[in-house]
């Protein structure tokens, strides 16, 4: 293909009118890729702030993040992303040492093992481990070296990969609270082969479960020229600061910002598209002293005409919208609704950070999911604490509700620094708790759940068959921005080059 002189692209480019639906990273990165090129862009998201999954929060004059607090650094596309906008200097490495265990019947808490994949352990004669699986754990783990290795791909689901292999204490005790705190899924529902990539391959060319991980391990050290380990990165200030900095460049490029508006409807209008919006915001207040008699808030704004539309929201509002024009998306996925609760304390007795830089369960031993010692993690914030902690308290998971979905946020407030006071073995008392706060996610389907690749694919070209409307976002992607930012970014591209090319 010859390419056009760049006056006529840019005026082409000119003339199109895309609408981003959906203020979260996805919608972000993809409304960003378009205005590039010189597309006018609005953006229209249902909340009052940006950033979906990225949310932050005040708690008596601190900000804090309370949804993601990091990011994974595989394929470097985050980071890159975090160097253009100029905040490369704020990116920080965790710190506070490891995270422990709690829930176990014989160590009730323990250091989480080091050396491991996804909690398989590649000796499980070394100390942390066998304080975890006890003895017996331990000798049924070693007959994974006794039995004949398994053909590339037989099994597919990790649970009963490692269930089979090296026995349930290994499964109950170290497996499952992995995949519970990382992908809330457990091991049973997790593909092997999108979760530990080459896992399989390692398990039939070394011969045992044990060993594979530990060639795995090997063989990632020697890439890196690390030792293995925690694969984030955070933000001084807060992932807060990267919706910033995103809105920030939308405004260079001249990209329209509507938040507290949401899509109800897309509508065919011959080539193009029109989307039906509500105003989700509160009537305005009225000043002090007012003149006259205030309008009324307009709650319908008019529709916008878009030549496409970019669908970047979560997976149920998404379907709503696309439902009418697409065939062929398949059934919704189950999504776990997961609750985040953050609370300040003031206590002394946490400053030794007990257990390191936070808490995984064994599935059933706890009500909550797992906890983060906030300020023992990042330096950032315990310096902006002033002394006192940050700890957050996750619940719910794949198939199970949040304890906290049906309370009120004091009662929410009380049950997370509850749960603290448990995993953290330090009693804890109401009077300490200064300020609290409650985040409520639908979270799109694990990456890792079997199954879940092939759905994705198929709701994305099922989508990409109507012109001019594209699909971003974590149900489409993969959970996580190191998914999330590069799939955005290539769909925005494929939907450009549609607009301009074809």
């Amino acid at each position: 293909m010859t390419a056009e002189p760049s006056a006529e692209l840019a005026a082409r480019a000119a003339e199109q009118h895309i609408v981003v639906i959906g203020g979260g990273i996805g919608g972000l990165i993809a409304a960003r890729e378009c205005a590039k090129v010189g597309m006018r862009v609005t953006l229209i998201e249902a909340e009052t702030a940006l950033g979906g999954s990225i949310r932050s929060a005040e708690l008596d004059g601190i900000i804090v993040d309370a949804g993601a607090e990091s990011f994974a650094t595989r394929g470097g596309h985050v980071r890159a992303l975090i160097d253009q906008l100029g905040l490369g200097d704020r990116v920080v490495a965790p710190e506070g040492g490891g995270a422990w265990l709690s829930g176990n019947p014989d160590a009730p808490d323990s250091p989480l093992p080091v050396g491991g994949l996804l909690g398989i352990p590649a000796n499980p004669f070394q100390e942390d481990v066998r304080a975890i699986i006890g003895w017996r754990g331990v000798w049924r783990a070693y007959l994974d070296r006794l039995r004949p290795p398994l053909t590339i791909g037989h099994e597919r689901s990790l649970g009963k990969l490692v269930r089979t292999r090296m026995g349930s204490r290994v499964h109950d005790r170290l497996v499952a609270p992995v995949t519970a705190g990382v992908y809330s899924a457990l091991p049973g529902d997790v593909d092997t082969d999108v979760a530990a990539p080459g896992l399989n391959a390692a398990l039939t060319r070394v011969g045992s479960l044990s060993g594979a991980v530990m060639a795995l391990l090997g063989d990632r050290a020697e890439k890196t020229g690390k030792a293995p380990g925690s694969a984030v990165l955070g933000l001084n200030g807060g992932m807060g600061r990267l919706v910033d900095a995103l809105r920030e460049d939308l405004q260079k490029y001249g990209v329209e910002v509507r938040t507290a508006t949401r899509a109800t409807a897309l509508v065919r209008a011959g080539t193009n598209w029109m989307v039906q919006c509500t105003s989700e915001a509160d009537a305005a207040e009225p000043a002090l002293e007012p003149e006259s008699e205030p309008e009324p808030a307009d709650e319908t704004p008019p529709p916008l005409s878009a030549t496409a539309v970019i669908v970047a929201t979560a997976e149920p509002a998404a379907r709503m919208l696309l439902d009418p024009h697409v065939t062929d998306l398949g059934d919704a996925s189950p999504a776990p609704e997961i609750e985040i609760v953050t609370l300040l304390l003031d206590a002394p007795e946490l400053d030794p950070a007990p257990r390191g830089s936070g808490v995984l369960t064994v599935p059933g031993s706890h009500i909550a999911k797992a906890l983060t010692h906030s300020t023992a993690k990042w330096g950032w914030l315990r310096g902006a604490a002033g002394g006192r902690h940050l700890v957050r308290v996750s619940f719910g998971t794949q198939g199970e509700a949040a304890a906290t979905a049906t309370l009120d946020d004091d009662a929410a407030a009380q049950l997370g620094l509850s749960e603290a006071s448990a995993l953290l073995g330090v009693d804890l008392r109401p009077q300490q708790l200064v300020a609290a706060h409650r985040a409520r996610f639908v979270q799109a389907q694990p990456t890792s759940l079997i199954g879940a690749a092939e759905r994705r694919t198929a709701a994305r070209q099922a989508v990409q068959k109507t012109p001019g409307l594209a699909v971003v976002g974590a149900w489409v992607s993969g959970t996580g921005l190191a998914q999330v930012i590069p799939d955005a970014a290539a769909e925005a591209d494929r939907l450009r080059g549609q607009l301009l090319w074809d």
